[in-house]
């Protein structure tokens, strides 16, 4: 089966999460290729230089130095190819307030809660038609 996607950015600072995400999503053939980054600064020069360009991105809220969306707001002043891209904010928070923002911000195709599962993935791949 080929994968629903080229390639995913993974963004998130806790090193089990990204691991166990990152299988999740090699082994259920999502994308053909997944990047992960545990910095959201980092992720922004990834994106800025080209040296990644994701169909998806699955972005972390809690994050420290820089959160999920500080990195929204930097993501939206770059001046990449925005086109197509979707991000999902991956959070174990139930904070309305950040289901609000999320909801809010024009970047964010959706919030899911984690942990990332098969299910999850095949019910976005379900929605999106992947």
């Amino acid at each position: 089966m080929a994968a629903s996607y080229h390639t995913c950015l993974l963004i998130d600072d806790n090193y089990i999460d990204n691991f166990v995400a990152r299988k999740l999503l090699e082994s259920s053939n999502f994308a053909k290729n997944v990047v992960v980054s545990q910095s959201p600064a980092e992720a922004i020069t990834l994106l800025r230089d080209g040296t990644v360009k994701p169909d998806v991105i699955f972005l972390d809220i809690r994050m420290p130095f820089m959160n999920g969306f500080e990195f929204l707001a930097e993501y939206d002043k770059i001046a990449i190819d925005k086109t197509g891209i979707k991000i999902f904010l991956l959070s174990s928070s139930f904070d309305p307030t950040d289901v609000k923002r999320a909801s809010d911000n024009k970047h964010i195709t959706q919030f899911i809660h984690k942990p990332l599962t098969y299910k999850v993935l095949a019910d976005l791949c379900h929605d999106l038609s992947c």
